[in-house]
């Protein structure tokens, strides 16, 4: 306690940040509805349940970040280390022969005969820097800092891969939507110019009227291959996201139709602060910061060593641990900077100029985190909105269709009012898709702006000086 009295530097304080009373997007008074940790089991999918679980565990990037993590908590055992003791032990034995051979080297007063001399040792040293001004207590805060912004990045990293597995899959089911409408439509159009070239074998149409409903055939069946091509494309990304090569990824049969839409809204602006991984990974670097800079200060204080030793020495290996052959020894020595060339005052700048450097991103990660949300909530309000307007048009469109086509069959209209009906319909129903896609991908967005169920932890790495 008397030495953490003693630590030089700025005490940390968590940057004021200007924080909105609600969202603006979200419906007033609606009780908040934040996303669990397994968020995305509420669109009712077990397949997309299936490929989470095999992404949280294979995802190549998930590995790259719990690797990082490692290594992090061991820089952070490193950092401790100074502030224990260091024990070495040594031993040594040694043995000399005086004199050999015709003209032998005799130890003086052996009398010219040969003599043999042993020396047996064994000692443990300690060493010990005592913080008095709170350096290594900083280094280890430091280290322990990034440590704890490792494992925030690993949270943020495994949101990111959880929500880009769920976007690219409902893209891929979008896409397999919008492939069999082009497939229905194709299959409409061949038997309508199939339909016109028996009327004009028997003179009820002309030529043009056949080739027009051709070039529309022919439109519709050269739009297939470019969704096949992009559907296909998906499922290569789905699978580097999984962790496996595309041609191991099986996807069962389904479709937008069949998923759920959970309710979700958001709390109060101030508790996302607690929900969002990369701003506690942002606060961790700026709290990493605030040490390196105490650090950087305290190294221009005095730093104390305290040394020991102990051991024995003997000729004798049998009377080596006799009190007589004990030894002890203890030194205490004082190191101050007298000229450094700069190269302290540099690094203090250095970390102040960082410690800076990251309240600028902490509070970008805060004013982002909002923005998220907010962008969130606004794209599927409207993609909400519009796919409700899209599904009544589509409804309007096959029905308008089906009356053209009745009142052509009694001759009351020209092929020209099918035709545009036809597209007509056919636009609309991409276009519907597409609104369906883009709520479902806001929806997505949103879990992963709120957080997607992470809280943080209940320690806090703020207590302290």
């Amino acid at each position: 306690m008397l030495l953490s009295a003693c630590a030089v530097g700025p005490r940390f304080t968590l940057p004021k940040t200007a924080l909105p009373a609600r969202f603006a997007a979200a419906p007033q008074n609606a009780p908040p509805a934040w996303p669990r940790r397994d968020w995305w089991r509420g669109f009712g999918s077990p397949e997309l349940d299936q490929l989470i679980t095999e992404a949280e565990t294979h995802n190549f990037s998930i590995r790259i970040a719990i690797a990082q993590l490692q290594a992090a908590n061991a820089e952070a055992e490193i950092a401790g280390a100074p502030l224990l003791p260091a024990v070495n032990g040594n031993a040594s034995a040694d043995a000399q022969r005086y004199g050999s051979g015709a003209a032998p080297l005799v130890q003086p007063g052996s009398g010219g005969q040969l003599a043999y001399t042993h020396q047996s040792a064994v000692s443990a040293q300690v060493s010990y820097e005592l913080d008095f001004w709170g350096k290594n207590r900083d280094a280890l805060r430091a280290a322990e800092a990034n440590a704890a912004a490792s494992r925030f990045n690993r949270d943020t990293v495994a949101l990111t891969a959880v929500s880009a597995v769920a976007s690219t899959w409902f893209q891929i089911l979008a896409d397999r939507d919008g492939l069999s409408i082009a497939k229905k439509n194709l299959a409409a159009s061949e038997e309508l110019l199939a339909q016109l070239r028996a009327e004009l074998g028997a003179g009820v149409v002309n030529a043009g009227v056949v080739a027009q409903q051709a070039a529309l055939a022919a439109g519709e069946r050269a739009t297939i291959p470019g969704l096949q091509s992009q559907l296909h494309q998906q499922e290569i990304a789905l699978g580097i996201l999984v962790g496996k090569p595309p041609e191991m990824l099986t996807l069962a049969p389904a479709t937008l139709d069949t998923l759920h839409m959970p309710v979700l809204m958001p709390g109060l602006p101030s508790a996302l602060l607690t929900r969002r991984p990369d701003i506690a990974q942002a606060e961790a670097v700026l709290i990493a910061a605030n040490a390196n800079v105490r650090g950087a200060i305290a190294a221009f204080f005095p730093s104390i060593s305290l040394t020991g030793s102990a051991g024995w020495q003997s000729t004798a290996l049998d009377r080596l641990f006799t009190p007589g052959s004990s030894l002890l020894s203890a030194a205490a020595s004082l190191s101050q900077p007298l000229f450094e060339g700069g190269a302290l005052s540099g690094q203090l700048s250095v970390n102040r100029a960082t410690y800076r450097q990251d309240v600028a991103i902490y509070q970008q990660a805060v004013v982002k985190a909002f923005s998220d949300v907010e962008t969130a909530l606004t794209a599927l309000h409207f993609a909400t909105e519009q796919e409700q307007q899209e599904q009544i048009a589509v409804e309007r469109a096959d029905y308008a269709l089906r009356a053209v086509e009745a009142q052509l069959q009694a001759g009351t209209v020209n092929l020209g009012s099918v035709l545009i009906a036809q597209q007509t319909l056919l636009g609309d129903q991409n276009a519907f898709e597409q609104a369906r896609l883009a709520r479902f991908l806001a929806a997505v967005n949103l879990y992963q702006a709120l957080g997607g169920g992470w809280r943080a932890p209940a320690h806090s790495l703020l207590a302290g000086g």
